[in-house]
C-alpha cells in the first residue's frame, strides 16, 4: 500500500504540505489547523518536523513555504496515490462491480464486448478497436440492457459544453425584453434545454420550445455536461450568479450569452 496511507504521520505531512502549497505565502498554522480539523498545538508540531527535514521554510513571521524538496515529495506521493487510484479503480472496483450498458447488437453471456458512451448512455458491441472493454454477465438482444464486469481501460468520454442564456427579470421587462432570433439560435446547440426562472420559461415558449428541465434545471446541466451531453441553461437573470458559482464549483466551462434585446 502507498505510504501515504499506511502512515497517519506521512498523510497529516501530505495535507498540511497540499495547503502549504496551496495558499502560501499568506497561510498561518491556526489556518492549517481548521481546514484539517485538528488542534493547532498538532500542526505546529507537524510544521516543525516539516521544517527540520527541509521540506517546508518560515520567513519568521508564522509564515511558510514549501521548498523545492517539499514540492518533490509532495509529487512523488501524489504519484504513488494516483498510481494506488488506478489500481483499485482498474483492477479491484472493475472486477467486482456490474455496469448496466446497452446492446449495440445481439450479445451473448461471457462475450467480451467493447464500451462505449454516446450521447451520455453506456453502450455495448462486439469487441473492435481499442478503449475500454468489459465482458457481459447475460444475453441481450439489440437495445437491450446488459450487464458488464471484468471492466478494462478507460472509457473516453469528452465533457459537454454548457450555454447560458441570460434574459432579464420581469421587472425589466422579462419574455417581453428577449432577442427570440438569438435565443432560437443557441438553443440549437444542445441536447438539452433547461429554464431557471417563469421569464426564462415564457421566453422558449415564444420560441415554441418547452424546456426538457424546469425544476432542478441545475443540477441537470451539471450531470449532463458529466456524461458528456450538451445543454443550454436559459436564466433569469438574478439566478446566474449562483448558477454560474455551481458550474465553477464542478469545474466546468461555460459560454454566458445575454438575450436581453437591444
Amino acid at each position: 500500500m502507498v505510504d501515504v496511507l499506511q502512515s497517519k504521520r506521512d498523510s497529516s505531512r501530505f495535507q498540511i504540505l497540499v495547503e502549504i502549497a496551496a495558499n502560501q505565502p499568506n497561510i498561518r498554522q491556526k489556518e492549517v489547523a481548521e481546514r484539517l480539523g485538528v488542534t493547532p498545538q498538532a500542526i505546529s508540531e507537524y510544521i516543525k518536523d516539516l521544517v527540520a527535514d527541509g521540506l517546508v521554510i518560515s520567513d519568521g513571521r508564522m509564515r511558510y513555504r514549501i521548498t523545492k524538496e517539499g514540492v518533490e515529495w509532495l509529487l512523488e506521493s501524489a504519484a504513488d496515490l494516483k498510481r494506488y487510484a488506478r489500481y483499485v479503480m482498474e483492477e479491484i472496483i472493475s472486477h467486482v462491480s456490474v455496469w448496466g450498458a446497452i446492446a449495440d447488437e445481439e450479445l451473448e453471456e461471457g462475450e467480451t464486448v467493447s464500451l462505449e458512451m454516446r450521447d451520455g448512455l453506456l453502450y455495448a458491441g462486439q469487441k473492435g478497436g481499442e478503449g475500454a472493454t468489459g465482458v457481459t454477465i447475460s444475453d441481450a438482444r439489440a437495445g437491450e440492457d446488459v450487464g458488464v464486469s471484468n471492466l478494462k481501460g478507460l472509457i473516453s468520454l469528452k465533457e459537454g459544453t454548457i450555454t447560458v442564456g441570460k434574459v432579464p427579470r420581469v421587472q425589466m421587462g422579462g419574455s417581453r425584453n428577449v432577442d427570440l432570433g438569438v435565443l432560437t439560435r443557441i438553443i440549437a446547440n444542445g441536447k438539452m434545454v433547461g429554464a431557471l426562472g417563469i421569464e426564462s420559461l415564457v421566453a422558449l415558449r415564444k420560441v415554441g420550445r418547452e424546456p426538457d428541465v424546469f425544476f432542478g434545471a441545475k443540477e441537470s446541466a451539471v450531470e449532463s455536461a458529466f456524461h458528456g451531453v450538451s445543454s443550454v441553461i436559459i436564466c433569469v437573470d438574478e439566478q446566474v450568479p449562483n448558477l454560474m458559482g455551481r458550474l465553477e464549483a464542478e469545474g466546468l466551462k461555460y459560454d454566458l450569452v445575454d438575450l436581453t434585446s437591444n
